[in-house]
């Protein structure tokens, strides 16, 4: 069994994550406690902590604290490295084109698709 950092995987824990879902566990929060005594305020409260904690992650995706979609580099693992391609575009990433970046786009060569074989045989069933 091993331990963060050790393994052969991309756990993608990062500043922009860990502060998002901080803020989003506080937002949590709110609305929960909102909800248990019936008091909207908290609940709109909670909402609005909510969506900044959208935006805080956000943000921080676009100034590099983020990680771009898949694995990185081993050497990028650590949470506090900042990502060098945040600057251009990520490929396929939601994110940096609502930002309207423009950069690098993943291409997707097209496979020919040939239709599978079956065994399955369509049997007519009307009565002659």
């Amino acid at each position: 069994m091993s331990i963060h950092g050790d393994d052969a995987y991309d756990l993608g824990h990062t500043a922009a994550g860990w502060t998002g879902t901080a803020v989003a566990t506080l937002g949590s929060g709110l609305c929960a406690l909102g909800v248990i005594t019936t008091w909207k305020v908290l609940v709109f409260a909670g909402s609005g902590v909510l969506v900044l904690a959208l935006l805080i992650t956000w943000a921080l995706h676009l100034a590099g604290w983020g990680k771009p979609s898949g694995p990185r580099p081993v050497e990028q693992w650590y949470w506090r490295v900042r990502d060098t391609s945040a600057r251009e575009r990520h490929p396929d990433c939601l994110g940096c084109r609502l930002a309207g970046r423009r950069g690098a786009r993943r291409t997707h060569p097209m496979a020919a698709v040939e239709p599978a074989e079956s065994d399955f045989q369509v049997t007519d069933s009307t009565p002659a």
